[in-house]
C-alpha cells in the first residue's frame, strides 16, 4: 500500500514541495485508473496491501484552490495533515519554509474551507501545533503540541481524528510514545533510510515538484516501498533527480 504526500499545489510557488496544477491533474488523471483508496482503508488494509492513498501536509490554501477541484473531478479520496496553530484565533504564521514564495508566506486553509472540504468527503489529521521538528522538543512540550493540535481539530470537525502526520517526518521513539500517549492512532512519517514500519511510524512517499507520470509510476508500485525502507535502502531523492524532468 503506498501513501503518497502531497504539499502545495500551487502554479507561482517554484519550490519542490510545490506541483503544478496542471502536473497534478496528471497525476491524478493517471491514479483514477488505478485502486485510490481512502487512508483509513490504506492503514486497515497493511504496509503491504494494493492500491494508494493520497496525503498532503501542511495544509496550504492552494489545496482547497488548486487541488480540490481535480480530486473531485476525478472522485479521488484525500487526506490532508493541517498544522493546528495556523486555524482561527491562532494564525501562526508560516515560518517553517525552506523555500517560502517569493511573494511571502502561503495561505493556509481557514475553517470554513476546511469543513466545506469535509463536507465534499476530504478528511483531515493533524499535522501538529506549530510544525515543530517533534524530535528537538523537550520534555512535555512533545505532548502539548501533538495533544494541543488533536483537540482543536476534533472541536472543529466534531469528530475523533485519529492520525498524525510528523512535521517533516521526523519521529523517534519518545515522539512516537508521546503520539499514542495524544491519542493517535496510527503517526506518518516520510523516510529516506532504513526505519521498522509499525502502526506509529507509517512510511509515505513524497511527490515533489517535476514528478512525472513515470516517477509516479516508480514510486506507486508495490515493490518500492519495501525496497526503499529495506535494508538497501534507496533515496527518493536519486529517483527525483533521474525523473524530475519528465
Amino acid at each position: 500500500m503506498t501513501v503518497l504526500c502531497y504539499h502545495a499545489v500551487d502554479p507561482s510557488w517554484s519550490a519542490p514541495i510545490s506541483v503544478h496544477p496542471s502536473l497534478f491533474e496528471r497525476h491524478c488523471a493517471w491514479l483514477a485508473g488505478r485502486r485510490v483508496v481512502p487512508l483509513e482503508a490504506s492503514v486497515a488494509t497493511g504496509p503491504r496491501g494494493r492500491g494508494v492513498a493520497i496525503t498532503f501536509d501542511d495544509g496550504f490554501a492552494s489545496v482547497f484552490e488548486h487541488a480540490f477541484p481535480i480530486l473531485r473531478r476525478y472522485r479521488l479520496p484525500a487526506t490532508v495533515f493541517v498544522v493546528a496553530g495556523t486555524l482561527g484565533a491562532h494564525e501562526r504564521p508560516v515560518d517553517w519554509l525552506d523555500r517560502p514564495p517569493a511573494a511571502g508566506p502561503p495561505r493556509t486553509l481557514t475553517r470554513e474551507r476546511i469543513l466545506e472540504m469535509r463536507e465534499a468527503g476530504i478528511r483531515f489529521g493533524s499535522h501538529g501545533f506549530a510544525h515543530a521538528d517533534l524530535t528537538t522538543l523537550e520534555g512535555d512540550d512533545v505532548d502539548r503540541d501533538l495533544r494541543d493540535s488533536r483537540e482543536l481539530l476534533e472541536d472543529l470537525l466534531d469528530e475523533p481524528i485519529p492520525f498524525v502526520a510528523y512535521p517533516r517526518g521526523r519521529h523517534d521513539r519518545r515522539v512516537r510514545a508521546a503520539a499514542r500517549r495524544a491519542g493517535y492512532t496510527h503517526g506518518f512519517a516520510l523516510p529516506e533510510r532504513w526505519e521498522r514500519p509499525g502502526a506509529l511510524a507509517w512510511p509515505r512517499v513524497g511527490i515533489h515538484a517535476g514528478n512525472g507520470i513515470g516517477t509516479l509510476r516508480i514510486k506507486t508500485h508495490p515493490l518500492f516501498g519495501p525496497v526503499r525502507t529495506g535494508i538497501r535502502s534507496v533515496s527518493t531523492r536519486v529517483v527525483d533527480a533521474m525523473h524530475s524532468r519528465r
